[in-house]
Formats: structure tokens, C-alpha cells, sequence
């Protein structure tokens, strides 16, 4: 078991993480007993410590700053701690408890065990399933979903298990079928449902069932692998597969320009796979080869044919079909993305490693049967295999839950070009290893980095030793930080060279250029403290802020034309916000924001200025709600943390 003090040095060095939990313990409140259910739930993560009487200060040098808080009476808390383990979940918890003095101040250490699997999932009696229930995902407790219910009831049914209301064998492609076969007597001839009929096939595929009166009906795998267009469009008219071409490397809010190109593509999957895999081809700049067994190339781009068909077929066989959403292909100028309905069953910190949570079973063999995807649990491991034989950045991947979605992102960018190895080149004095040089890579392209991300580009890298490398890039200007604890991320900092021009200059300038650069920083305190006593005449000047706070200078900026905005709104609008009062109805909020953000998007600060909250207690509270029920939507998807980020009602 750990020492306090063991739990203070990790916490000011990594921050909360997967395995810590610091809380003030004044009480023992509900957030406490729901990260006791997470640690106690978590699949593989052998449970967790929580240190009570901890609490965070502040910042110094980019590290976190925790010191203990004095807890008054450690036995009451430990009697009503222990009194609630044992009395408000399914399955009685007995948590480990040490009490401590930290710099002359108690403080109670008390270690979570991860759960027997057959006690599993633990969960708070007086909320039920799933809601009471919670998994640990990064720093966070995260609620359960239905989802999450399969990987703790592993004889549970699965979803592409169930029959489609309405579905019968006539709504199957005989083409798929026929494709299956040739597919699967390539992998192995002598394959015993070779030999089956189309319907006993289907059977032993779990893709259809026969019922009581003799009548074939169709399961979800059935209708999804295998099912005619005209069918699927009819029982699930949304499923489908939507090829976007963007103009540039972000999204384009005016809701007119948003896209040059887009592609609509409806089918059974199996034969899907090729035909969103050619689409990729042929919009991929010139100079591509994507030849099966060919990953090296005289050209400056080659990504990998079995990186990004694997990369598909993880969006095929992972998507949640319960959400009736297509599944969305963006091409950008600079990268792809691959992004699916329904978060990873896996935790983010373990996506590439030996062994698979899978969602849809069923429709999973049929593609591992195939040789459509590699051995199972393989394929994101596989995939960071291929592009680094290319010599390309690695893939990163986000699962979101509150978005219930899954991304997948693979770069165009050889990290290894002549460009690249130049632009790098003016770091050379920084003393970066080489993951830091592959962030650098990944900010100027994508606009931000945070430790999920980063570790993805090694998988080797812990999560200690992740903060360690963004800390240290921190303290040499070259990131600065943004947001805390799990929304912590990461955008150019001052030192951040944007183009060869800019590193030719900074060359050029040398150390008289740092020094400049520091005096910049503070030039920028002072112009900050300065526009937050002018905002209110709105004689702020973009002049004012330069570029390593860009964050700040966005919500600088949002905020200065924001009274203005509210003025600029209908009548009506402006007499439902100034009725907004403490109390006020939730739905009547919910309906607000809506409102608010169908006329322009708008930023969580800008929101929780309008309409007088607290961001965190707005966003909890309304905004993950509305999005979860796809209400709102974020103007960049690809990545949520964004310091740009803002809500509409348009989906992007």
C-alpha cells in the first residue's frame, strides 16, 4: 500500500490519473462513493487509491500543486466512509485505510481493490442499472452505459444479436453472401459452413433466426452485413457511410461552404469496405500509391493500404448500431479521420493492447473470418505497425463518451520529408526526444495535443512519463497549457516555430529573439490585466495578444463582442434571458441554449456569461445532455478539447 506522501509526489508530478483520486473529505459526498464504484469496477486496473484531505492549489512551472488540508476528525470520516461501502452498493466494499500527518496536517490514504469479476458490475443500489453504476476512464468516474453492461456480463446477448422489427430474408443481397463465401474460402476451403445453403449459412452466422412459425427473420447482423440498400435505408435510413471532403484543416462554420465533396454510400458492410476504401483512393493527393504489399514509395505521402483498411473495418465492427448514425470518413488537406457512433468498450489507456471489448460479436467474426480485419485485439496495434514502416506519424485515436463517439485519425504527413526534418531542425537547441519532436509534427497540424494523444504516439510511453515531456515543452515555450485535470491540453506555445519563415527569423534573431520572447510574456500579463478593465468600453485590440495565447486571446476576444451579441438577439430571446433565475426549470435551460445556439454557435464561456452560470455547473448540468441526445453538436469534432470549440445545432 502507498504512503501518503507517495500519493503526493505522483499527484504534483502526473496529476489526478487512472489509479489516483484526491479529495478535500470535509464529508464523504457522493463523488467520493462514485470513484470507490469506478475503482472497484474497472476491468484490469486492479483498483485505486483515494487521498483524503488533499487538495489542489494551483500551478507551478506547468506541474500541479497539491498540499494536504487538515481533515478535523479523521475517525467520523472513517466510520461514515466504511458505513457507506458497506451499506449503499450491491456488493459490500472493504476499503483499505491508513490515517497520516503530511507537513503536520492529517490525512486519510485509502486503497480500492478492483472487484471479483463474478461481483461485477458493483453499482449504487438506489440508482439501479446502468445508471448507478461507474467505470474509471482516465481521471474520471464515468456512468455506465448499456454498453458497458456487456463487458461486466460477458454471457449477456449482444445488440447485432437481437431481430430488426420488419426484416426477412428477402431483404438480403445475394451479392453479399456470394462475396462472403469467395472471401471466406480464400482464408480456408475446407470451411464446414461452405457448405451450407444461403439460409443455413445465415443461421450459423447468428444473421438470421428462425422463428416458431417457420418464418425467417433477420437479426442486426444480418441487415447490416448483408442486407439490400433499399432495405437498409428503409429500417435504419441513417446507417450509412459518408465520405466528406474539407476544404483546409478545419471545419468551416458557414453551414453553405461547409465541404467541397461529399459522398453518400449505402450497402451491406462487407461490401462497403471496398467501396469507402476506393473512395479514400481517389481523393487522395497525387502522388499516392496505395498497392497492397507496396508500403514504401518515391513519392512524399504512402499511406498504408492495411493502415487505413483496418483502420475501416474498426469503424465497421465497432460502431453502435443502436444509435442509427452513419459512420463518417473526413478527409482534410493534412489528415483523415474515421469516425464511428459508440465510445471504445476499452479504456483509453489501454487501446492497442492484446485483447478485445467487442460490441458486436457476431458481425466481428464474420470480418476476422474474412481476413477483412487482423487477429483480434490486433488492429489498432496493427495499425501503428504499418505507419510506422512508412515512416508516417502514428495514428491517434479519441473515444468520447459523452459524444458516445470514436475517432480514429491518421495523419498524411511523412514524418521523415525533407520539410519536416528542416522545420524540425529549429528545435535543435530544445534537446527534444523524439516523441516531442512527433508532438511538434502533431500541433502544427491538428492544433493542440493532450497526454492520451501523446502517449498514442509511442506506445511505450506511461503516463507519468507523458506529463514529464509536455511539463518540460512547457517550461521551454514551446506549449503552453489549457484547461485542467482531464480537460488538460496543450497548443503552441511561445517558442513554437509556424513556418519556415518564422524559423528562419527565429534563426536569424538567436538569443536576442528569446529574449524578446520573454519580454513578450510579460508585455502579455499586462495587456491581459489591462483588457479586463477595458473589455467594458470594447476597446480591446487584437494587436493585444500574441500568438502563444491564442486561448486566451480567443475568449478575450469572444467575450469583448458578446453584450453587443446579446443586444443583437430577437425581443423575445432577450426577455427569456433576463427572466433566467437561479432556480430555473432544467428543460427550460435546456430549450434556451438551443435557442441561443441556433442562431450562431457559441463557446461554453460565452454561454455560461449569457445566461449567468458557472461553465462546469453549465456544462454537467445541460450541455453533455443535449449533446448526448444529439440536440447540439460540436463545431469541431475531431477534437473536443479544442481551444476553438463551440456548440451549434448544425451537425457537423
Amino acid at each position: 500500500m502507498k504512503t501518503a506522501q507517495e500519493l503526493f509526489d505522483q499527484l504534483n508530478s502526473i496529476d489526478e490519473n487512472v489509479r489516483i483520486d484526491a479529495k478535500k473529505a470535509s464529508e464523504i459526498d457522493k463523488s467520493i462513493m462514485e470513484t470507490v464504484c469506478a475503482f472497484a469496477n474497472e476491468p484490469g486496473l486492479g483498483g485505486g487509491y483515494l487521498l483524503l484531505g488533499a487538495i489542489r492549489t494551483g500551478f507551478k512551472d506547468g506541474l500541479p500543486v497539491y498540499v494536504p488540508e487538515n481533515i478535523e476528525n479523521p475517525d467520523k470520516i472513517q466510520n461514515d466512509f466504511t458505513t457507506q461501502c458497506s451499506s449503499m452498493f450491491n456488493v459490500r466494499i472493504r476499503p483499505q485505510i491508513e490515517t497520516e500527518v503530511v507537513e503536520g496536517k492529517t490525512v486519510l490514504v485509502v486503497k480500492i481493490d478492483e472487484a471479483p469479476e463474478a461481483q461485477k458490475p458493483i453499482y449504487i443500489v438506489n440508482r439501479g442499472l446502468p445508471q448507478g453504476a461507474f467505470r474509471r476512464i482516465g481521471p474520471s468516474d464515468q456512468k455506465c452505459t448499456e454498453d458497458d453492461m456487456r463487458v461486466f456480463y460477458s454471457s449477456a446477448e449482444s445488440f447485432d444479436s437481437t431481430i430488426v422489427k420488419g426484416a426477412t430474408l428477402d431483404d438480403i443481397d445475394d451479392n453479399a453472401v456470394e462475396y462472403y463465401r469467395r472471401l471466406r474460402s480464400k482464408v480456408n476451403p475446407n470451411a464446414e459452413e461452405l457448405s451450407y445453403d444461403d439460409k443455413d449459412l445465415l443461421m450459423a452466422l447468428r444473421a438470421c433466426e428462425k422463428e416458431k412459425d417457420g418464418n425467417y427473420v433477420l437479426t442486426y447482423t444480418g441487415l447490416v452485413v448483408f442486407g439490400k440498400s433499399m432495405s437498409l435505408r428503409r429500417l435504419l435510413p441513417a446507417l450509412r457511410v459518408d465520405y466528406i471532403r474539407v476544404s483546409g484543416n478545419r471545419w468551416i462554420e458557414d453551414p453553405d461552404k461547409r465541404f467541397e465533396t461529399t459522398i453518400d454510400m449505402r450497402g451491406p458492410l462487407i461490401l462497403l469496405v471496398n467501396r469507402a476504401l476506393n473512395a479514400i483512393i481517389d481523393d487522395l493527393p497525387k502522388g499516392f500509391e496505395l498497392k497492397k504489399g507496396n508500403i514504401q514509395s518515391n513519392t512524399p505521402f504512402d499511406l498504408p493500404n492495411d493502415a487505413l483498411r483496418e483502420a475501416l473495418v474498426n469503424a465497421f465492427i465497432h460502431c453502435s448500431f443502436r444509435l442509427n448514425q452513419p459512420i463518417q470518413i473526413i478527409r482534410y488537406s493534412n489528415r483523415l479521420e474515421i469516425i464511428n457512433p459508440g465510445f471504445s468498450l476499452k479504456s483509453p489507456e489501454t487501446l492497442g493492447e492484446p485483447g478485445s471489448v467487442q460490441r458486436n460479436p457476431f458481425i466481428s467474426t464474420i470480418f476476422h473470418d474474412t481476413n477483412l480485419a487482423e487477429t483480434k485485439g490486433s488492429g489498432i496495434r496493427s495499425m501503428r505497425g504499418h505507419m510506422k514502416k512508412a515512416g508516417m506519424m502514428p495514428p491517434t485515436f479519441e473515444s468520447n463518451r459523452s459524444a458516445n463517439q470514436f475517432t480514429a485519425r491518421l495523419l498524411l504527413h511523412h514524418f521523415l520529408d525533407k520539410e519536416t526534418i528542416q522545420w524540425l531542425s529549429y528545435y535543435t537547441d530544445y534537446s527534444l526526444n523524439n516523441e516531442q519532436r512527433l508532438a511538434l509534427v502533431f500541433v502544427r497540424e491538428v492544433g493542440a495535443i493532450d497526454n492520451i494523444t501523446y502517449r498514442q504516439l509511442n506506445s511505450d510511453i506511461n503516463n507519468q512519463k507523458a506529463s514529464f515531456d509536455l511539463h518540460d515543452m512547457c517550461a521551454k515555450g514551446l506549449l503552453e497549457q489549457k484547461g485542467q485535470s482531464r480537460s488538460t491540453y496543450y497548443i503552441a506555445g511561445t517558442n513554437f516555430v509556424n513556418s519556415r519563415a518564422d524559423g528562419e527569423n527565429s534563426r536569424a534573431d538567436g538569443e536576442n529573439s528569446r529574449a524578446n520572447e520573454e519580454n513578450s510574456r510579460a508585455n502579455e500579463e499586462n495587456s491581459r490585466a489591462i483588457g479586463e478593465n477595458s473589455r467594458a468600453d470594447g476597446e480591446m485590440s487584437r494587436g493585444n495578444y500574441p500568438l502563444n495565447s491564442r486561448g486566451d486571446a480567443l475568449n478575450s476576444r469572444a467575450n469583448k463582442p458578446l453584450n453587443s451579441r446579446a443586444k443583437q438577439f430577437p425581443v423575445e430571446l432577450q426577455k427569456k434571458i433576463s427572466k433566467i433565475g437561479r432556480r430555473s426549470k432544467p428543460e427550460a435551460m435546456k430549450e434556451l441554449i438551443i435557442e441561443l445556439c441556433s442562431l450562431c454557435p457559441l463557446s461554453l464561456q460565452e454561454l455560461a456569461s449569457i445566461l449567468k452560470r458557472k461553465p462546469s455547473s453549465l456544462r454537467y448540468l445541460y450541455i453533455n445532455s443535449l449533446i448526448g441526445n444529439h440536440q447540439l453538436f460540436y463545431t469541431i469534432p475531431e477534437m473536443l478539447n479544442h481551444p476553438n470549440q463551440k456548440y451549434t445545432t448544425v451537425k457537423k
